[in-house]
């Protein structure tokens, strides 16, 4: 049971913990994936256009997205294979236009709490930011925890950074065509062997691409259950150094839905 004591302590531990924010703003133009839709963003009620009787005045807007647009987390049914989703079902008879995915939606994932590791690439290539083409390998990822001292451990939330984030605010730039650095599925396997629950990294697809396979995205969700988070900005973590942290994000309640907006945050006491 938890206590008005424990609850007191808990909150005066996340009172002084420093939050580090890891996601992307959304703007009309933003990167975004070719097979997914942009972000559109319109104000429909400015102020001025009602005045109160006291005047007071409000506006709003409306906005369309798609769900693996912007920071976001990649639900277990976003892929399938052999037309086979993670728990065994058939994704032909689970799946509708109008209902989504009826197995494994985003609605019904948990909100990841976790230990994060932040496994800082680019250093060890000796690059301010990776290549294109740039292989993530099983020992850039043992090179990067022996040299920022973590170990990846079962139940955490590793993040790759590869230096695109800084990519942002040049749409063409960060897609690049949709070819990008990142893991292959030996780096896959490196990660699901060490019973991670989620991965994620600052790039637009997490593995390298192109690769119309998709192996690593395969493994992951299909194979081993583990969750996506994709267009991460991980700038503020590298450049203090920042390599272990508590992370909490959580997807909406999209039901039926492959994927959703996340606002990430790294808490470090």
């Amino acid at each position: 049971m938890i206590t008005a004591s424990k609850t007191a302590e808990l909150a005066a531990l996340l009172k002084s913990a420093k939050v580090y924010d890891l996601a992307q703003p959304y703007f009309v133009g933003m990167p975004h994936h070719p097979s997914h839709p942009p972000y559109l963003f319109s104000l429909v009620k400015k102020h001025g256009d009602f005045v109160s009787p006291v005047c007071g005045s409000s506006a709003s807007e409306a906005i369309a997205l798609g769900g693996h647009v912007g920071t976001h987390v990649d639900a277990l049914c976003h892929f399938s294979k052999d037309g086979k989703l993670h728990d065994g079902s058939t994704a032909a008879e689970v799946q509708s236009y109008a209902k989504g995915l009826e197995r494994l939606s985003v609605d019904t994932m948990p909100p990841l709490i976790g230990r994060g590791i932040l496994l800082d690439i680019p250093p060890i290539a000796r690059e301010e930011i990776l290549s294109p083409d740039f292989t993530i390998t099983p020992e850039h990822l043992e090179v990067a925890c022996h040299l920022q001292q973590v170990t990846v451990q079962p139940g955490d939330i590793v993040l790759i950074r590869t230096g695109w984030a800084r990519y942002w605010s040049d749409a063409a730039r960060y897609i690049h065509e949709v070819r990008g650095p990142g893991p292959e599925e030996p780096a896959a396997r490196w990660l699901s062997s060490r019973g991670v629950i989620a991965a994620g990294s600052d790039t637009v697809a997490f593995e390298r691409v192109p690769n119309p396979n998709m192996p690593v995205h395969l493994h992951l969700l299909v194979e081993r259950g583990i969750h996506i988070i994709e267009a991460l900005n991980l700038e503020q973590l590298a450049a203090e150094k920042i390599f272990e942290f508590l992370f909490l994000a959580a997807p909406l309640k999209l039901a039926g839905g492959t994927g959703s907006p996340i606002r990430p945050l790294a808490l470090v006491s």
